[in-house]
């Protein structure tokens, strides 16, 4: 094509702009080659004249289609440059609100600074499972791209995250993860998922800080390996860090800070854990207050320093490790304030030894105090011959210490991740995995240091991977459509990468000038112009000697040289090393600070580590670039820009240029004949190889064969070729257009001109008439008006004279007589002002005088009087506080057994000085005499006189007290009186009040009749709902039961495998039998109980709750001062044991006499014998009855008694044997009585074990009565104590303490009557379980009883076979017998398949089964009813477990459960499921059992058995919806396809067309229709089924809709319309109407008829909100954003029009999800359906294998 085809009247062209970068104009007139230049019209109606270079003839770029502007994929443009892209993203931020771009397989994401509602669960169900391109572009396409490519191809996959600072990458490799988090969750209870989620707090917390463009930065580059098993779970993860900016622990630029962890620890340093680490707020420490503000906007840190701890603990990480991470952290904060002072010299320096921080710092690390001082003012010089020890400048030590803290830090941070490693770490194989890299992207800024250098060298390792890559699916994609294939030539950046890594390159230098002892950063800058002034990649700037030039791929960059060599030495001396690994610190805790610090060889290979995902797996393709924009606190801005810089910088542009290269736009054969048809000629549409039409078209239309291509199954054109063609349809539209609009514009006003010639001359001749009649009537009024005005202007002028004039007059008077007084009053004014100033002045004075000295008094006696109410307040709180009254109870029981021992060392001293005092009693005696003599002699008496007198002023005190006490009392006996009063008075109230409101509401019902009607509307509406709310809640209970039932048969299965060796099994614990629990009744387990219950009750309500709750805390008290008793009292029964046993081995060594044991024993064996005697005639003729009482006997005494059995069962064997003889004589024969007497010794030793255990309880029980004597002697004591205390306290405080007392007292007592009454009713519940279980034994024992009866009459009944049985009518009852229930179930159910009983009774398993049930009702067999009723729905659960996936196999199980469910209730006897019964039917009921519990639980079943239908519907059915109600013409013709970039290009995408149509869909359906129908289903559970298939058909299509730019478009919208008509037909004709089916489809209706409507004035936005009440206010504005015009004539919807309609749906009260969920089920009903099928007319087929199966 010619330049003056393409250069034409109304194209639009790019111009480059200064301030926008790139500027649209349109051209005005066509260019021709030669023109000096373009006549160019801007969009502000400005024209211009651009020049042309006529020696390059370099042309503006042109601007694509319209109709191609806002592409979800940019290689999708026909015309493929940098303003094409910019124009593309800007459309798709600024108009449709969307952050995400394809460009091929990169995804370009705008940062709009806001939380946006598509990151929801909902979007990742929503995009999981589907084909890249098929949906709007998203991070979840990328991610689902990367999952299923990893689960087809098995390889290893990996996306890498770029871009500049803010960006968001960090937020997008999160959601990455989230969604390989929920798609690929963990098949075990670990948690591996959480834990991966929860390693990101950590990271933040310690890898990122606040820049100057973003508030969370992160300042390393990261690399997590997300593990998966051969099933694709997350197993583990690995993370890999690289390029931490350890510089930004030591400095910081203004307005930004250090890292999060620092603040979070300081902004929680006043918890108690911290108080060791002496921190106090962050601008206290010079490290984290360099930049200024230290606070971020809308940030809490201490709220994300809990986050950060929790996510430690979450991860494994110990208290004791997180404290010492801690401390390190606060000995760095400690190192940096440091005070450094420099000697007078200048070449030295010192810290003070009394500098606190850094005491805390080594402290911390646990390091010498005084080495540490030292090496950090002095580093250590190693020559050859010997060592010397140099001081340090002041620059040196800051930065030593500075080196010191940054390699601390980098350390930990190894650590920190290492441990995370570990935490992820799993056992399991893994099998694939896939990688998400966030690395920085390619950095510039006004000064680039040696940090901007190493993240730019690894985006150019990076960048050219990737253009490889991009290279290689360009190759792969022509190859596949068998495309020759020429080599396209691609920017290559290894020049750039050599210049940099190569030998004698710029880190080669730089690691040489380290090297030399003393090399600077201007000689190795030197170095680097002299080796690569050559270099096209080098340049050094005009102006400077320092710094140096190296051209990226992205741009130009030009770095300072300064301080290149001492942050790659990143020097720490080794003394500081040594100093720390001689810490005293934990060596777990601390190895990682004693590791050898990192050399730049260690730092390249962490920047050569990121050369390319290869090391870790194969790279997937598809990258992740995001772009930087400027948005302000409320107005999101486009900064083009700062977007062209990121464009260039993330290798966009570059990808855009190996596409266009080659053939970017490609069109399937039948997408481009929908198109471009109307370009063809009726012959050529007439042919049927489409393939073969296109080929012709284009080779008619483009001359130049190279500018398309051929391929299998797509056409491939070179860039601008598509616009090219739209151009052209453009061109034959319009002409046809302006054919169509001449032919009717001119009938139509053929049509208007006759129209208003004919109406033209009627108006002409009545305007005639009328004008002449009209100027006839105003000539006569003409005249009639003169004279009127003649007269009235007269009389008018005459008043108005005269009223002016009196006017005038009266003004005059009284403006005269105002002057005057004026006058006067302004002199009198004056004398006066001059009194009051005079009087005024002097009383201000005074009074201001007197203000200050009363203010001075108020001041005094206000601040006086604030003190004592300070104080008194003060002692209020203390006095009425708890914590008063516990801390007077701390240690009470130590203090009352160290009085006691005071008590007994008092009694020792006091029998001590007893015996003194009798020795010294006559010493007394003869000091009395002495000191009468000497009162004698002095008569000094005043001193007996004063001791006497202060004895009575005691006394009168503690009468005072005592009286006081007394009226104390008195009064709290009067207030409890007036409070029961009181309380007597309030109940009588509360009576009189209970009878008026009943009074009031007899009255309201009699007065509101009607009122009340409508309130039982409303609420049964409510309850209604509140029902179905309910049903649903039960029903989705339901479905996680079949579930975890599932999962739990699975998993015994796979037990079952796995322990195939036999072994001992325990039994479960739920499985110990109610005997036991009954027959064993302990008090102390129910006390344990209760006391577990009480904890488990703490724990429940929460610890702070709990100890508001005075029960629980009292409950809880009192039973651990129980259990302080219990362990008392087995300690000391323990002592006494102890004691026994001694004692008894003392007595069996001593008690050696056995003659007189013998004579004893002897004694006893006759009186033994007699008994034995008595015993044997007694019971000679009891027979078995005697043998059962003597086995009766303990068990203990059995044993005893085991060596004269042979006596004992000798009398009980002679009626049974023979009776040879009475002779007692013969019981010696063989030796019996020395048994005998063995036994009777060892039954004499018995007794008397006997008797000491009886005295020992006897002991036990006193010493139990001295206890309780104690503890009712120590608390009285205790009462004694606390009644000396509140005599001490105030009359108030004594009254509070009393009733504190009281309520103690009443809440002790309630809580024994609560424990005694829990007791009880334990019992009782016991009690009536033992009466359950021997109910049961009994109705066992009858059942078994008439159960032989029956058979014993059974066996007489086939011994008679001559009588002849008399034929009976069939009842409808079927008998089997006990052992052929298995048969029953086998071939009845396991075995049955739908199509057996096809041609019988529908539901015939569910009759033949209930006539079973009848039979065990009427034979009154509970056992086999429940045991056939148990293997039914066992059964059922097997086959539709087997049959997991047969439609037709779990409708038929519906219907038939569903059938036996409505025949235990027709048959039950109930009479409200009786009513449509005959009388036959009636007679047919149950007569014995209630089986209301077997129908709750079929029931449930019921609902599995539905929802396991529905899902296998779901699962035929949800594969063909989109592509049906979508993408499928059913109206041919009408849709305009449009290029649709990415979409159908993904390359882990199937071969194979998978379109489905609506009749495909229909037929699905019919088919579920006739299956349902046939198994005899109930109508009302089929109305149900499709009511919910058609939910989820509409919520399918309406996220697809959602997520799809290329679906919403006014084609699409006719299509949806039509689809859904079809469907609402389909139901009509099945009748299904009513089923709701159609109202779950409006939101679809609504969606389609808003694709459809105008979208221009704010008529239309009301039509539209008026219209579109079943979708949400974001759906609405979703589908705005989304519409996209086919066609050059239809425009797009603007972004004031969307904003009208969020205006007027802002009273909306929408949820706030986007999508619509569908697996959302509507709760499923089983109305009562009863059947007209008597039991006595069913007739059982042959085919079904039940001859055992007898009719009775």
């Amino acid at each position: 094509m010619s330049v003056s085809e393409l250069y034409t009247k109304y194209t639009k062209v790019w111009i480059p702009d200064p301030d926008e970068v790139w500027r649209s104009g349109e051209i005005i007139k066509d260019y021709k080659e030669g023109d000096k230049s373009l006549h160019l019209k801007f969009e502000d109606d400005t024209i211009c004249d651009y020049p042309v270079d006529l020696k390059t003839n370099q042309l503006p770029f042109l601007r694509n289609p319209d109709i191609l502007v806002g592409e979800n994929d940019l290689t999708a443009l026909s015309y493929l440059h940098e303003p094409a892209v910019l124009h593309n993203l800007k459309v798709r931020f600024l108009e449709s609100n969307h952050i995400y771009t394809y460009c091929g397989i990169v995804l370009v994401a705008i940062n709009p600074y806001e939380q946006l509602p598509i990151y929801e669960q909902d979007v990742i169900y929503a995009y999981s499972g589907q084909n890249m391109g098929d949906m709007d572009p998203h991070i979840f396409a990328v991610a689902e791209e990367a999952y299923k490519q990893m689960a087809r191809d098995e390889k290893n996959q990996s996306i890498i995250v770029s871009g500049e600072s803010g960006a968001g990458k960090t937020v997008s490799a999160k959601y990455a993860m989230r969604f390989f988090a929920s798609v690929g969750g963990s098949a075990s209870e670990t948690n591996i998922e959480e834990k991966v989620l929860a390693s990101s707090p950590i990271m933040e917390a310690i890898g990122n800080a606040k820049t100057t463009r973003n508030d969370n930065s992160s300042r390393f580059g990261k690399y997590i390996q997300i593990g998966f098993d051969k099933r694709y779970h997350i197993i583990g993860a690995n993370m890999r860090t690289y390029l931490l900016e350890k510089s930004r622990v030591v400095f910081q630029a203004d307005d930004e800070r250090n890292y999060h962890i620092f603040y979070q620890l300081c902004a929680s340093a006043s918890l108690p854990e911290f108080k060791d680490l002496a921190l106090t707020c962050a601008e206290d420490f010079f490290y984290t207050s360099m930049g200024g503000d230290t606070t971020i906007d809308g940030v809490d840190d201490a709220d994300d320093f809990d986050k950060t701890r929790h996510a430690f603990t979450l991860l494994g990480v110990k208290e004791s490790h997180q404290m010492s991470i801690f401390k390190i952290i606060a000995s760095i904060l400690h190192l940096g304030n440091l005070e450094i002072q420099a000697e007078r010299d200048g070449d030295s320096c010192s810290i003070s030894k009394q500098d606190e921080h850094l005491n805390n710092f080594c402290r911390l690390l646990g390091v010498e105090h005084s080495q540490m001082e030292h090496w950090l003012c002095h580093r250590k010089l190693v020559t050859t011959a010997e060592t010397y020890v140099k001081p340090m400048s002041v620059q040196q030590v800051v930065n030593a210490r500075n080196a010191l803290a940054k390699h601390i830090y980098a350390q930990l941070f190894n650590w920190i991740v290492e441990h995370i490693n570990k935490a992820l770490h799993t056992t399991v194989k893994q099998h694939s995995f896939i990688g998400v890299l966030d690395i920085y992207g390619f950095e510039t800024f006004e000064v680039n240091s040696f940090e901007q250098f190493c993240i730019n060298y690894a985006n150019e390792k990076l960048q050219q991977q990737f253009n490889s890559h991009v290279f290689k699916l360009e190759q792969e994609e022509y190859m596949k459509e068998q495309i020759p294939w020429t080599l396209i030539d691609f920017y290559d950046n290894q020049p750039c990468i050599d210049l940099i890594e190569a030998k004698l390159g710029i880190l080669d230098l730089l690691d040489e000038e380290c090297k030399v002892p003393k090399g600077t950063d201007q000689n190795w800058a030197q170095k680097l112009y002299d080796r690569h002034s050559s270099s096209q990649h080098f340049q050094k700037p005009r102006m400077s000697n320092t710094s140096f030039i190296v051209v990226h791929f992205a741009d130009k960059v030009e770095y300072q040289s300064d301080g290149f060599l001492e942050k790659n030495r990143d020097t720490v001396y080794e003394e500081q090393i040594n100093i720390l690994k001689a810490s005293k610190v934990d060596h777990q805790n601390s190895a990682w600070i004693v590791s050898k610090p990192r050399t730049l060889q260690g730092q390249n290979v962490a920047i050569r580590g990121t050369n390319g995902a290869e090391n870790y797996g194969a790279v997937s393709e598809f990258g992740k670039i995001c772009i930087w924009e400027k948005a302000d606190d409320i107005v999101i801005t486009f900064d083009p820009k700062r977007a062209v810089q990121q464009l260039r910088a993330c290798g966009v542009l570059e990808t855009i240029r190996i596409s266009a290269a080659g053939y970017p736009s490609r069109w399937s054969y039948h997408d481009f004949f929908n198109r471009y048809r109307v370009l063809m000629k009726q012959r050529e549409i007439s042919k049927n190889d489409k393939k073969l039409i296109c080929k012709t078209l284009l080779e008619n239309l483009i001359k130049d064969p190279d500018k398309f291509q051929f391929g299998r199954t797509k056409i491939f054109f070179r860039a601008g070729q598509v616009a090219y063609l739209e151009k052209l349809r453009a061109d034959k539209f319009r002409a046809a257009t302006i054919m169509i609009q001449k032919t009717v514009r001119g009938w139509l006003q053929r049509v208007k001109y006759r129209r208003m010639r004919n109406a033209a001359i009627t108006i002409q001749r009545y305007t005639r008439g009328h004008l002449a009649r009209r100027l006839a009537d105003h000539l006569r009024k003409t005249r009639a008006a003169i004279i009127f005005q003649k007269q009235y202007r007269m009389l008018r002028i005459l008043r108005a004279f005269q009223k002016i004039r009196n006017a005038s007059i009266t003004i005059q008077a009284f403006a005269r007589g105002m002057f005057v007084r004026k006058i006067y009053h302004k002199i009198l004014l004056e004398h006066k002002a001059t009194i009051i100033q005079k009087r005024a002045r002097a009383w201000l004075a005074r009074k201001q005088f007197l203000r200050f000295k009363y203010a001075a008094v108020v001041i005094q006696c206000y601040f006086r009087r604030m003190k004592a109410r300070q104080e008194l307040k003060k002692l209020k709180i203390e006095a009425r506080s708890a914590q008063h009254l516990k801390k007077l109870n701390i240690g009470m029981e130590n203090k009352v057994v160290q009085l006691q021992r005071k008590i007994d060392d008092q009694n020792k001293e006091y029998r001590h000085l007893n015996e003194q005092l009798s020795a010294y009693s006559t010493d007394v005696e003869k000091l009395k005499k002495e000191l009468e003599q000497y009162r004698q002699n002095r008569g000094d008496t005043n001193q007996l006189v004063n001791l006497k007198k202060e004895i009575e002023s005691l006394r009168l005190e503690l009468e005072k007290s005592h009286s006081e006490r007394k009226i104390i009392e008195d009064t709290y006996d009067k207030e409890k009186d007036l409070l029961r009063k009181r309380v007597s008075d309030l109940e009588e109230e509360n009576a009189l009040l209970k009878q008026e409101k009943e009074e009031l509401n007899n009255r309201i019902l009699c007065q509101s009749e009607d009122e009340f009607a409508q309130t039982t509307v409303k609420e049964n509406l409510l309850t209604k709902k509140e029902l179905e709310e309910e049903r649903s809640r039960y029903q989705n209970l339901v479905k996680e039961y079949s579930r975890l039932e599932q999962r739990y048969d699975n998993l015994r299965d796979e037990m079952t495998i796995i322990k195939q060796t036999p072994g001992h099994r325990r039994n479960p614990s739920n499985q110990s039998s109610l005997e036991s629990d009954s027959n064993c009744p302990s008090v102390s387990t129910s006390e344990i109980g209760d006391t577990e219950d009480a904890i488990q009750q703490v724990e429940d309500v929460g610890l702070d709750k709990a100890a508001m709750d005075m029960t629980l805390f009292l409950k809880l008290q009192k039973r651990v001062r129980e259990l302080e008793q219990e362990r008392k009292k087995l300690q000391t029964q323990l002592e006494k044991k102890k004691s026994q046993v001694i004692e008894t081995k003392n007595e069996m060594d001593s008690d050696r006499d056995t003659d007189l044991a013998y004579n004893s024993l002897k004694v006893k064996n006759f009186g033994m014998r007699d008994y034995f005697h008595a015993f044997g005639a007694n019971n000679l003729l009891n027979g078995s009855n005697s043998l059962r009482g003597l086995l009766t006997f303990p068990h203990s005494l059995a044993i005893d008694l085991l060596p004269f059995f042979p006596v004992l069962l000798f009398p009980f064997s002679l009626p049974f044997i023979s009776s040879k003889t009475e002779d007692w004589g013969y019981l010696n024969e063989d030796g019996e009585l020395g048994l005998a007497y063995q036994g009777l010794k060892q039954v004499a030793r018995l007794l008397e074990a006997q008797l000491q255990d009886q005295r020992r309880e006897h002991e036990e029980e006193v010493e139990t009565l001295k206890t309780q004597m104690e503890t009712l002697r120590d608390e009285m004591e205790k009462q004694q104590q606390a009644f000396f205390q509140t005599l001490q306290l105030p009359p108030e405080a004594q009254v509070e303490f009393g009733i504190q007392q009281e309520i103690t007292r009443l809440t002790n007592e309630n809580l024994d009557l609560k424990e005694l009454l829990e007791k009880l009713e334990k019992n009782e519940k016991k009690l009536k379980k033992q009466l359950k279980i021997y109910m049961k034994k009994v109705q066992d024992f009858e059942a078994t009883q008439a159960a032989a009866q029956t058979e014993r009459k059974r066996h007489e009944l086939t011994r008679q076979v001559t009588v002849q049985r008399k034929e009976k009518d069939f009842q409808g009852m079927l008998e089997y017998y006990k052992e052929d229930e298995p048969l029953l179930i086998r071939n009845l159910i396991t075995d049955l398949k739908p199509q057996t009983v096809s041609a019988t009774v529908p539901c015939l398993p569910a009759y033949i089964l209930y006539m079973c049930i009848r039979h065990a009702d009427y034979i009154n067999d509970d056992q086999k009813v429940h045991s056939l009723l148990t293997s039914t729905i066992n059964g059922i659960k097997k086959v539709l477990k087997k049959h997991n996936d047969d439609f037709q196999m779990t409708s038929f199980w519906l219907a038939n459960t569903c059938r036996l469910l409505h025949c235990l209730k027709q048959y039950s006897g109930d009479t409200g499921f009786m009513t449509q019964n005959t009388a036959k039917q009636n007679e047919h009921c149950l007569k014995n059992f209630d089986l209301t519990e077997y129908r709750q639980v079929l029931s449930d079943l019921s609902i599995q058995i539905y929802q396991q239908l529905f899902k296998i519907a779901e699962g035929m059915l949800q594969p063909m919806i989109v592509s049906a109600m979508l993408e499928n013409e059913s109206i041919q013709g009408l849709s305009g396809v449009k290029p649709m970039g990415y979409r159908n290009r993904s390359s882990s995408m199937v071969d194979g067309d998978n379109s489905y149509s609506l009749d495909a869909v229909i037929r699905q359906l019919n088919t579920f229709h006739s299956i349902m129908c046939d198994q005899g289903l109930d109508p009302e559970i089929i109305q149900q089924v499709f009511k919910q298939l058609f939910y989820m058909i509409n919520a399918v299509t309406l996220n697809n809709l959602l997520l799809r730019k290329d679906v919403c478009s006014w084609s699409t919208g006719m299509q949806l319309r039509y689809n859904i008509s079809q469907l609402e037909e389909w139901l009509r004709g099945k009748n299904l109407q009513q089923s709701g089916a159609a109202e779950t489809v409006e939101p679809l209706i609504q969606a389609a008829q808003l694709l459809q409507l105008k979208k221009k004035t704010s008529e239309d936005a009301e039509a539209i909100c008026s219209l579109c009440t079943s979708l949400s206010t974001q759906q609405i504005v979703k589908i705005l954003n989304l519409y996209t015009p086919v066609n050059e004539f239809e425009e797009r919807v603007t972004v004031a029009f969307i904003r009208n309609i969020q205006a007027n749906l802002q009273e909306r009260n929408d949820p706030p999800q986007l999508l619509l969920d569908y697996k959302y089920m509507f709760p499923v009903l089983f109305p009562f359906s009863p059947s007209s099928i008597t039991m006595d007319s069913i007739h059982i087929p042959a085919s079904l294998n039940l001859e055992f199966l007898n009719e009775v």
